[in-house]
């Protein structure tokens, strides 16, 4: 019988420095599976478009895609299928395509950032705590369920697209309870009643500088988490870490989301801590060849 070979990929904007290739190609090697990974860059001149790529994807027999920022959320209506809970959310991150072309939207950031929330604090230690959001958009929606799913007492959500800040504060009331969610338009008074912060900006990545949160409102009480690793140690996260809070970065949040994307393509178990081990090496050889 001929092995299946997996055609996978991503697509985003300023993704050429993801670690995405090196681990899902890692875990189909390690389960005596055949495949590549691909990085569909949109910002890569000749510009390219979402839509042209997509059905390129389509065309070509990929297995699947993972999709980043800034189209998690565009990518949504070229889809036939979104589970329940990518619609909950209303983001999609990692899309399956049927032996027929169909194209099933799924989220796995949500696993992800809770998973990594979990390991650093239990399941419980979010539970009531004020949490400020920083970012409405695809991987904001993410971590904003994932938060609520560790019992949040309270969600401020503040982006510099009040219409974005309202719609996903709204999304959680329907789903949480309207006492629970709010859209700030106030973020220094947003992030000085938090008990967490969570940058889900790409403000901070490679490419886009900057730190997306006034670090004088931050206070050594606090827990800052940025969903960024590409550089894992972002300004924001030194910054944190400077004035004595408690900082997560986003190397656990992407591998925990990379396991659950490589079981939508595959059907079969990455392991974790592997994967997690991969990552760390990949990031330590970037590091010493002086690349964030």
């Amino acid at each position: 019988m001929t092995q299946r070979s997996y055609l996978l990929g991503l697509i985003g904007g300023n993704i050429m420095k993801s670690l995405a290739p090196t681990l899902q190609e890692d875990a189909l090697r390690v389960l005596g599976l055949r495949g590549h990974y691909h990085l569909m860059d949109l910002d890569v001149p000749p510009r390219r478009r979402l839509e042209d790529v997509f059905v390129a994807v389509k065309q070509v027999g990929f297995a699947g895609v993972n999709v980043t920022y800034p189209v998690k959320q565009a990518v949504m209506p070229l889809l036939d299928a979104i589970s329940d809970e990518a619609r909950q959310i209303g983001a999609v991150n990692t899309v399956t395509f049927s032996d027929g072309g169909r194209a099933t939207g799924h989220n796995t950031d949500r696993t992800g950032f809770r998973r990594n929330l979990e390991a650093t604090f239990g399941a419980h230690a979010l539970a009531d705590q004020p949490i400020a959001l920083v970012g409405a958009g695809g991987a904001g929606r993410a971590c904003a369920f994932a938060l609520m799913d560790l019992g949040a007492g309270r969600i401020d959500v503040h982006d510099i697209d009040r219409a974005k800040a309202r719609s996903l504060a709204a999304d959680l009331a329907r789903s949480f309870g309207a006492a629970r969610s709010h859209s700030s338009d106030d973020l220094e008074r947003t992030i000085r009643s938090a008990k967490g912060i969570v940058n889900a900006t790409p403000v901070g990545m490679a490419g886009i500088p900057g730190i997306p949160v006034p670090v004088d409102y931050l206070s050594s009480v606090q827990w800052v988490a940025d969903v960024i690793y590409t550089p894992l140690q972002t300004e924001l996260i030194k910054a944190a870490r400077a004035r004595g809070c408690r900082v997560i970065t986003g190397d656990g949040m992407n591998v925990h989301q990379a396991v659950e994307s490589f079981r939508h393509f595959t059907g079969r178990e990455a392991d974790f801590d592997r994967m997690k081990r991969t990552f760390d090496t990949a990031m330590g050889a970037r590091l010493a060849a002086g690349s964030a």
